[in-house]
């Protein structure tokens, strides 16, 4: 297990998905109101392709480990609510923007998605996902299919 403190900086570009355990709960997440969350595990798909590279990633975690700051983006009101726990993060290296191939077959294996969810700027319907179990397998799995290979670390 990991160590949220100790998670390196990564100057690399790259993608990840971060896995929050959470109980059920109604959380507003700037203008999407009043989203109801099933008790279970959701799955956020991000990407980190600009100059800081997955640098961002560390910025996720460290979020959820303070709580301290004032969400940004629809993933961090997860991020810093107490009810919801990072446990996981799966990333790979790459320069090649596979951010929407990944949500697509995370949509097609978990079946069941927040819709409009971090997906403002393409043309996906969600970027979070949700599943009963611990969904390390389809996420590892949408990795592969996109040709990466990728990167865990465990919090939890």
């Amino acid at each position: 297990m990991q160590d949220k403190r100790t998670f390196p900086d990564i100057s690399e570009k790259g993608v990840y998905c971060l896995i929050f355990k959470n109980g059920s709960h109604v959380l507003d997440a700037g203008r999407l109101k009043s989203i109801g969350f099933s008790k279970g595990y959701h799955v956020y798909v991000g990407s980190a392709l600009g100059s800081g590279g997955l640098k961002r990633l560390k910025r996720h975690v460290l979020l959820s480990l303070e709580k301290n700051k004032k969400p940004r983006w629809h993933v961090d009101y997860l991020s810093v609510s107490q009810e919801f726990e990072l446990i996981s993060v799966v990333y790979a290296i790459t320069d090649k923007a596979v951010e929407c191939e990944l949500s697509r077959e995370l949509e097609f294996s978990l079946n069941y998605s927040i819709s409009g969810f971090g997906s403002s700027d393409c043309d996906c319907s969600s970027h979070l996902f949700y599943s009963k179990k611990r969904p390390l397998t389809p996420i590892k799995d949408a990795f592969n299919v996109a040709g990466l290979k990728p990167k865990v670390a465990h919090f939890a």
